[in-house]
């Protein structure tokens, strides 16, 4: 199973800072070092926060760029991007472009956006969100895997070829965040990984979301071990958490590993940790319970 680190990337804690990309920059370069499989930041404008206060965040897709730079072995993507606040083509080359830049270890995560705030504050679609992201798939999957499109919906167009052509024949994988039948539908035609958070361990209400992708792809005759299963966990400190739950993992190394390999156990193809709070120590534990549960794992197998 592999298993990723999600920095934080918008303003966090009663003071609402954000961390300057110097730091984001030293936490990529650990999990990159430190034997970890991935790298993930968020896509948000803005969100308001837990006393009804905006809390800003950078752009994800720049952040992405200079991190891709930064490291040699992590993949990266976002987790995931909001497809209606851009445009179908210009995703894409986006796309392609961070593909290059980072050697093949752009992963493009997608969905349809879940804050109105967002939407309305810049006039994006928010009413017809799941409409307008279907056609933007239209548009973007077959520029990627082709390198050309031809197709004209309501909600978004395209009549290009992909140039130049990124690193591999067909782009990058595409990873979409959804827990509702509509996309769970869009999910099982076009993704090559499905994504679900947040979570501590597994709970019910997963399972749930698991089953309906796997009635998506029977629905249209494709095998659901197609598609790797992802899922956003939550590390939390242990100075201020003592339990396991449906809701965050306590960050000690060996609460880590139990969770990582219950995890696995469920047929999880990755795992993103968020960290609470963000520190170099707390991915440092996550890299040691990973290659603890990878060496259990082999032993088991001799």
């Amino acid at each position: 199973m592999r298993v990723g680190i999600c920095i934080p990337i918008g303003e966090r804690g009663p003071e609402r800072r954000a961390l300057p990309f110097a730091q984001m920059r030293e936490f990529a370069q650990l999990t990159d070092s430190s034997g970890l499989d991935s790298i993930w930041v968020a896509d948000h404008l803005f969100f308001r926060g837990p006393t009804d206060e905006i809390r800003g965040a950078w752009e994800s897709m720049s952040i992405l760029g200079a991190l891709a730079d930064a490291t040699t072995t992590v993949e990266l993507g976002p987790l995931v991007l909001c497809g209606p606040f851009r445009n179908a083509g210009m995703m894409a080359w986006a796309a392609n472009t961070l593909d290059e830049i980072s050697g093949g270890r752009f992963v493009l995560g997608l969905g349809a956006g879940w804050s109105e705030d967002e939407f309305r504050a810049f006039d994006f679609q928010f009413d017809r969100k799941v409409s307008l992201f279907a056609d933007q798939l239209e548009v973007i999957v077959p520029l990627l895997r082709q390198g050309r499109v031809e197709y004209e919906g309501r909600w978004a167009k395209g009549s290009a070829e992909l140039r130049p052509p990124g690193p591999r024949p067909k782009g990058p994988p595409i990873m979409i965040a959804c827990s509702q039948p509509r996309m769970m539908s869009l999910t099982a035609r076009w993704a090559d990984r499905w994504n679900s958070v947040w979570y501590g361990l597994p709970t019910d209400e997963f399972r749930a979301e698991r089953q309906l992708l796997v009635d998506a792809c029977r629905a249209i005759g494709r095998d659901p071990a197609e598609i790797d299963v992802t899922v956003g966990i939550a590390i939390a400190d242990p100075a201020t958490t003592t339990q396991n739950g449906p809701k965050s993992i306590v960050g000690r190394e060996d609460e880590i590993r139990q969770a990582l390999e219950v995890w696995s156990a469920e047929g999880v193809e990755e795992v993103m940790c968020r960290l609470e709070p963000a520190s170099l120590d707390v991915i440092e534990r996550i890299a040691r319970a990973a290659s603890a549960m990878r060496a259990a794992a082999a032993a088991g197998d001799e």
